[in-house]
């Protein structure tokens, strides 16, 4: 069969490279199951700083063994390599874009633009399903979560929260983003998530652990594993509210992700830059902290905060 261009015969692993440009190629790793089914795209790397995704892939890679496979695997291990080397917060050094806001991307266009639409043109197109790994940087502080599309079909979207259901993580989280890897490709009609799970630029072996126990967990949703695994107790956030800075200067949080807030607590304080009135971030409903920036500098339009109520 062919994956990625590539022939492929049932039961063979192929590492490939996926030339974006004259200078740079991504890494791929097809895995042909010996028994046909459908193919799952695990992608991460996306941030070079989100590690535990990163590492977890790493392993994953040496674990699955084909001749158990009914279906097909293709990995995306480190999207952003030299994010990663360099240990660039968020985005592509070689152009200072964020490839997670880079899609569909264009032929013609900076590393992340060609990096986008290489994907969309030599993945997407296999994937039958798509998950992409991701975590809090170096400067966010998170509570584990999936983030689930509402700008596919009904259908996309449909398979795509069966899909999140399967997932070990507490929380689920309906996003509206047009512009990433996960959800541009749910827009050209591949069910899709966001995972996110560790913070901080940090990784553990239980962080670890648990993200490539997610895989196997879609992996058995879509039939390519036959291990089994019990539901966990997840909930979906119903409203979620998105704070950004509005001054430069110093952020003081006042929380801890996965902690409830009621309606009325101060979730922060922003102190202007050099002088000014400090200005108190307030939740304006019960909820739980989904994530934070742990930074002290911030700038107009940074996120601050995120938290939402099931």
């Amino acid at each position: 069969m062919i994956l990625c261009g590539h022939k492929i015969e049932r039961g063979e692993k192929k590492y490939i490279k996926i030339h974006v440009n004259e200078e740079y190629a991504l890494d791929v790793i097809l895995y042909c199951g010996a028994f046909p089914g459908k193919t799952l795209v695990v992608a991460a790397g996306v941030h070079g700083c989100e590690y535990v995704g990163i590492e977890a892939i790493k392993r994953l890679i040496k674990e699955l063994n084909t001749e158990r496979l009914s279906g097909n695997v293709i990995i995306l291990p480190l999207v952003n390599t030299q994010g990663f080397l360099s240990g660039a917060k968020q985005v592509v050094p070689e152009d200072n874009v964020n490839l997670n806001r880079a899609f569909p991307g264009r032929q013609d266009g900076t590393l992340s633009e060609q990096i986008a639409y290489t994907i969309e043109k030599e993945i997407y197109p296999y994937a039958d399903f798509l998950i992409d790994l991701h975590s809090g940087d170096i400067n966010e502080s998170l509570f584990p979560l999936v983030f689930i599309p509402s700008v596919g079909s009904d259908e996309v979207n449909r398979l795509a929260l069966e899909g999140a259901k399967m997932l070990s993580v507490p929380y689920r989280v309906r996003s509206t983003a047009k512009n990433g890897l996960y959800s541009w490709a749910v827009q050209k009609g591949v069910p899709s998530l966001l995972i996110e799970r560790g913070e901080g630029g940090r990784w553990s072996e239980l962080e670890v652990a648990d993200c490539m126990e997610d895989v196997y967990r879609i992996m058995s949703y879509l039939s390519i594993s036959e291990q089994k695994f019990k539901l966990v107790q997840q909930q979906e956030i119903s409203k979620a509210k998105y704070e950004e800075s509005t001054v430069y200067g110093y952020w003081y949080p006042k929380i801890t992700a996965g902690n409830f807030v009621s309606e009325g607590d101060i979730l922060g304080v922003l102190q202007p830059y050099p002088k000014g009135k400090p200005v108190e971030i307030k939740a304006e409903f019960d909820g739980v902290i989904l994530y934070y920036t742990t930074a002290l500098g911030v700038q107009p339009g940074d996120a601050i905060v995120a938290y939402g109520r099931t």
